[in-house]
């Protein structure tokens, strides 16, 4: 290993608290460009919106959600959090909030029949709610705060399924230890990832956060966590490419 690389290695172990092969891959490869990843991933750090355990719990969301899941981070950002202080309870609501991402398929795909239904005459009227549907709105605005419209049609065709997801969902809501505006920093975290980009629920989390104290500047360091997602895939294709010339040069 070079000088410089071995510079940058003390830079990034300092800063990350790790060191892997494939980073020694990307340093050794190309060290301008390992420079820049360098100095990318540690701009959320030097900016310190965030304390140290939330941004470790912020990108335990974003590699913990079903459509990243990037194992190695998960284990990293658990460790890293767990040194910092972070609880069993904390890290569970992370992941328990992580897990609501699934709704995402309803919130996108309801609004879609109810357009198909609309073109043939079938539409309902996602405004006529019986008292069933009615006390469950109420409940959804009463443990969560809010009420969207994308929730209607979901509300109005499957009530069923609407209350167990309220119930689902309200989970670390109603015996959560996180604070509210860290809920919703943890939904703009998956949201605004580049594997899911779910753009309203990331409109209507960032409402949420401010409405709960959160800073521009601290969403702002959630955006940037999020934004070096792309280098995962080193991890990957570094161990990928020594397997391919080892196999070439046997």
């Amino acid at each position: 290993m070079s000088e410089s690389a071995e510079a940058l290695r003390a830079e990034f172990e300092a800063a990350h608290g790790y060191w892997s092969e494939s980073l020694a891959d990307m340093a050794r490869l190309d060290p301008t460009f390992f420079r820049t990843y360098l100095d990318l991933s540690t701009v959320p750090a030097r900016g310190g919106a965030l304390d140290p355990k939330l941004r470790a719990l912020v990108n335990l969301a974003i590699d913990a959600n079903a459509t990243h899941l990037f194992v190695p981070g998960i284990r990293r950002h658990i460790a890293c959090a767990v040194e910092l202080g972070a609880t069993d309870a904390e890290i569970m609501e992370v992941l328990e909030l992580s897990a609501t991402l699934g709704i995402h398929a309803a919130n996108a795909g309801v609004p879609i029949l109810l357009e198909v239904l609309a073109e043939t005459g079938d539409a309902p009227d996602v405004f006529e709610l019986d008292v069933r549907q009615q006390q469950l709105k109420a409940d959804f605005e009463a443990n969560r705060g809010y009420w969207n419209p994308i929730w209607d049609g979901v509300l109005k065709l499957s009530p069923d399924f609407f209350e167990a997801y309220l119930k689902y969902s309200s989970v670390p809501w109603q015996h959560g230890v996180l604070a509210p505006k860290v809920k919703e920093l943890i939904y703009c975290a998956f949201d605004c990832s580049a594997t899911h980009l779910w753009l309203p629920g990331l409109k209507l989390h960032m409402r949420n956060a401010l409405g709960y104290g959160a800073t521009p500047l601290e969403i702002m360091e959630v955006i940037q966590i999020a934004s070096a997602l792309g280098a995962h895939a080193f991890e990957y294709a570094m161990p990928a490419l020594r397997e391919a010339r080892d196999a070439g040069g046997a």
